[in-house]
């Protein structure tokens, strides 16, 4: 009968092959993960199989990114592109754009040029309202050329509209999210947002145009100064029949924001002075629209200004909390300005 000693030495020696065993386990799991992971992310070039391109959307979570990839054929190994970020802490450092991947490429060169943001297409927002001169400004901020390249190309040259040429660009230069190529000139760039402000007029814009009696350069006018008017689309159509209604009467529009068009810089208060200026943009002195539009307009102000509301109405007063008090005659006027700007 053995000993208790040697029951107990047989149990220790057990126990301390069980805890080899799993070391042993253990490493061979680690080593053959660390393979996989390395194979898996230097090794691997079998995706993508052609050079693809890949659009990264603009707030895309790190998950929305693998899945992409992943739908693009340009990973072969989700989870382990997931780890490699997540080791080097750049799984929130992705860069949203348009990119070019070509064939063969490692998880980890692929990591590197998200990372790195080494698109040929970035996206840019173009806020409405925005002047010619602040979509510039706005593209060269992105380092897409510089702001008097485009200048050069959004104030001097114009477009065909339905027989009608335009002085310039403004107006024009639809305001919307866009992926601009980096390599893209000015030329290029303003045909982008030209050709999305083509699909953007209303289906019926000619014959619209001919009944309001105007043409397609000067309804896109009256519809930068609703753009510019106007915070709350539900008014804009009311905005654009007041200006309707003073042009048939051939009523100064007296518009602030046209004025605001003649300075280089913003304006947040138009004074007396100011409205003295002997500009074609001075709507107090001149009758008339001005000469070009004054911003950007958005779609709904380009709807308002191609269907305006059909109405009496000759002023309107800011509110004060983004809408106005619209009138018929002066004396209602006054009544709205002496309540709402005291």
């Amino acid at each position: 009968m053995a000993s208790p000693h040697a029951s107990v030495n047989r149990a220790g020696r057990a126990l301390v092959g069980v805890a080899f065993a799993i070391v042993v386990g253990a490493g061979v799991i680690v080593g053959a993960a660390s393979l996989w992971f390395r194979d898996a992310v230097y090794v691997d070039r079998s995706l993508p199989a052609v050079q693809t391109d890949v659009i990264i959307a603009k707030g895309a979570s790190f998950s929305d990114v693998v899945r992409t990839l992943e739908a693009d054929g340009v990973l072969a190994h989700p989870l382990a592109f997931r780890l490699l970020a997540r080791f080097r802490h750049v799984d929130g450092d992705v860069k949203a754009g348009e990119y070019r991947f070509p064939a063969h490429q490692s998880s980890d060169a692929i990591l590197q040029r998200l990372v790195r943001g080494k698109q040929f297409a970035l996206w840019v927002t173009i806020p409405e309202g925005y002047t010619a001169r602040e979509i510039a400004q706005a593209l060269a901020a992105r380092g897409l050329a510089d702001a008097a390249a485009y200048d050069g190309v959004f104030l001097h040259q114009g477009i065909t509209l339905d027989g009608t040429r335009t002085r310039n660009l403004e107006g024009f230069l639809f305001p919307s999210t866009y992926l601009i190529p980096i390599d893209d000139d000015p030329a290029a760039v303003a045909g982008i947002l030209v050709d999305q402000f083509r699909k953007e007029l209303p289906a019926d814009a000619i014959p619209r145009a001919k009944a309001l009696r105007r043409s397609l350069p000067q309804i896109v006018t009256i519809a930068s100064l609703v753009e510019r008017e106007g915070k709350a689309d539900d008014e804009r159509p009311l905005i654009a029949s007041v200006i309707y209604n003073r042009l048939r009467i051939g009523m100064p529009l007296e518009v602030d924001a046209s004025i605001e068009y003649v300075f280089p810089e913003h304006h947040d208060v138009i004074t007396k002075r100011d409205l003295e200026i002997d500009s074609p943009y001075n709507t107090y002195l001149h009758t008339g629209l001005p000469p070009t539009p004054i911003a950007n307009p958005g779609k709904p102000s380009l709807d308002a200004a191609f269907r305006p509301a059909t109405s009496d109405y000759l002023y309107y007063v800011a509110k004060g909390d983004g809408r106005h008090a619209f009138a018929k005659t002066l004396a209602e006027h006054d009544a709205n300005v002496a309540r709402y700007l005291k």
